[in-house]
């Protein structure tokens, strides 16, 4: 059995995470997706909970009509020393064959760590991008193009787009 990995915060889930899950299930039988910096709530850089996160990602994967049998979701917490983040990896997964990752510092710290890493071609980076999402969740522009339509409802549910707005907020508006 192969088991890849594929980490993100995921602040929030959009279309371009969507595509690149659906490319890595192609090939490997079961796909652990790490979520990122899951203690941090609450922030413009990290609005949602990890909880949330999670909610969003099924929702998603369940829209597109992928077997979630063949998914790990696992919220992971920053440990901030990089020799001890493949370690912790590591420890919350199931065992790892191969990473998917394009970031470079991911890449090094894996390769060191003596796995396998796979690039992963990113579908329009540019636009598909959480910083712009939560960029036009405060503008008011249209955030809703770049995300799944599951993951728009569930963040309407829950006014998170409402929450960023809140958080973007200073203490000379009341």
């Amino acid at each position: 059995m192969k088991r890849g990995v594929f980490v993100g915060r995921f602040q929030p889930f959009h279309k371009g995470h969507l595509e690149l899950i659906k490319k890595i299930v192609k090939e490997v039988d079961e796909l652990v997706i790490i979520v990122g910096s899951s203690q941090y709530s609450h922030r413009l850089d990290n609005p949602f909970t990890a909880g949330e996160r999670i909610t969003m990602i099924r929702k998603a994967l369940e829209e597109e009509g992928i077997q979630l049998s063949r998914i790990w979701i696992i919220p992971v917490p920053d440990v901030h020393q990089h020799a001890l983040w493949v370690s912790q990896i590591v420890g919350y997964s199931p065992k790892i064959d191969v990473i998917y990752a394009n970031e470079p510092l991911t890449r090094r710290l894996f390769t060191e760590a003596g796995f396998r890493v796979e690039p992963i071609r990113l579908i329009n980076r540019g636009l598909y991008l959480a910083t712009e999402i939560r960029k036009r969740m405060l503008t008011g522009e249209n955030w809703e193009e770049l995300v799944p339509s599951s993951v728009v409802n569930f963040i309407k549910e829950i006014d998170g787009d409402v929450r960023l707005r809140d958080l973007n907020k200073t203490d000379t508006v009341y």
